[in-house]
């Protein structure tokens, strides 16, 4: 069983300034001339950890990692005006172009793998890899899924938090009764509905309670981020129109990929990923018994330790 690569720093950093305001903050780590890889963290809003630079091995690859606008170093914080998947996705393409790299392996997860699908149909010449964990397309069955009803019937105890910032007659839907909350002047119902949103999604993430998680997600900037900012974006089904990503699949058809889906993931259930394998089935696709959401989960972590050293070249 693969581990992740040592603890390492980044040689480089830096913002972008990106426009309308968005400064988005970037690092460089591993080999100066290795092959170039990018990686895209989950949310949307939840930003870059120090763990996610272990996730390749520093001697073979240049990696980038950044923060996506309005959250983890990047500013202005859980800001989500000109906040959309498009601009990320000429972000990526923006950082691409300013550093001179000609193609680079990209690796996201969740939110990010949903962001490096629509980045590699948007520019298929601008990836020479593409690794995707607990798939995630931003369809409304998805959604709702997670949101509204079904994986509330897995942790009922955990769901019962959620829902309690929201009054009964306006729980037949909750993204928008939480967008309500968070979009509004009230501070303090902005804080409670942040801090509920983003430790719903953080405890149903692991099969295994996970302290680490839930402290970060119970952090009020965090919290904040990851709930202004996903919400919004799944307020507007993520940008995208229904099933975007599986009709435009066959833009992947030339691109080498890997598609890594734990079996008991309760956030993004594997029925996504065998939709996604079947839309590109060019992928390996590999599901992991016994693993549930986050990448460090040891059957996933695996999987992308052997993903990321077979693209290395």
């Amino acid at each position: 069983m693969r581990k992740a690569y040592p603890p390492l720093e980044p040689y480089n950093s830096g913002k972008l300034d990106v426009g309308n305001g968005h400064q988005i903050y970037w690092e460089f780590c591993g080999n100066p001339v290795g092959k170039p890889a990018v990686f895209l963290h989950g949310g949307p809003g939840a930003g870059c950890t120090e763990d996610h630079r272990r996730l390749f091995d520093p001697d073979r690859y240049r990696v980038l990692l950044f923060d996506q606008r309005g959250c983890g170093r990047s500013t202005p914080r859980a800001n989500t005006e000109t906040n959309t998947t498009w601009h990320l996705v000429e972000d990526i393409e923006s950082l691409r172009m300013k550093f001179g790299i000609d193609r680079w392996l990209v690796m996201g997860g969740a939110w990010g793998g949903a962001l490096a699908l629509a980045y590699a149909q948007t520019h298929p010449t601008s990836v020479s890899e593409l690794v995707i964990y607990s798939a995630f397309t931003a369809r409304r069955s998805e959604l709702l899924w997670f949101y509204q009803d079904g994986a509330s019937w897995l942790y009922p105890e955990k769901w019962k938090k959620f829902i309690e910032p929201i009054p009964d007659e306006e729980r037949a839907d909750l993204i928008s009764a939480y967008h309500k909350r968070l979009a509004g002047t009230d501070a303090d119902k902005r804080l409670e509905a942040a801090k509920a949103w983003s430790l719903w999604e953080a405890e149903a993430s692991r099969l295994m309670a996970d302290k680490k998680l839930t402290d970060l997600h119970g952090s009020d900037p965090y919290a904040l981020a990851l709930a202004c900012i996903g919400n919004h974006y799944f307020m507007n089904k993520a940008f995208f129109r229904e099933a975007q990503i599986l009709r435009d699949c066959g833009r992947l058809k030339d691109i080498p990929g890997v598609i890594i889906q734990g079996r008991q993931d309760i956030v993004t259930p594997a029925r996504t990923a065998f939709d996604l394998h079947r839309a590109w089935p060019e992928a390996e696709f590999h599901v992991i018994d016994g693993a549930g959401h986050t990448y460090n989960e040891p059957g996933i972590l695996n999987q992308l330790i052997v993903a990321s050293d077979q693209y290395a070249g």
